[in-house]
């Protein structure tokens, strides 16, 4: 039963090994015949279009809108950031405060 699992072990290894082997294996046979070569004709190429240059770009505001809403809603953001960096300024001075007072004074 050893020898029979064995020579199936064996065989079916062999069979893989051979067919990997033989996997992507070209044969050819050439056989060179002097035949005589030309050089290729030089290609003739039409002239390139003429450049053309139109018009500058007109500078364009980058947001794209002209609308009075927007302008606005963008400073009310910028007061409330604003707004916001003030409150936390304030905040940790205080606390520094209460800090100091608790550290004698540093």
């Amino acid at each position: 039963m050893k020898k029979m699992i064995l020579g199936v072990v064996l065989g079916a290894a062999t069979l893989a090994a051979s067919a990997a082997a033989s996997a992507h294996v070209d044969v050819a046979l050439g056989i060179g015949v002097p035949v005589a070569t030309y050089a290729p004709v030089q290609p003739v190429y039409a002239a390139p279009p003429p450049v053309q240059y139109g018009p500058a770009p007109v500078a364009v505001d980058w947001r794209g809108d002209d609308d009075w809403r927007a302008r606005q809603w963008r400073e009310q953001q910028w007061r409330r950031h604003e707004w916001r960096e003030h409150q936390w300024r304030e905040r940790e001075w205080r606390e520094r405060q209460w800090r100091d007072r608790d550290r004698g004074g540093y």
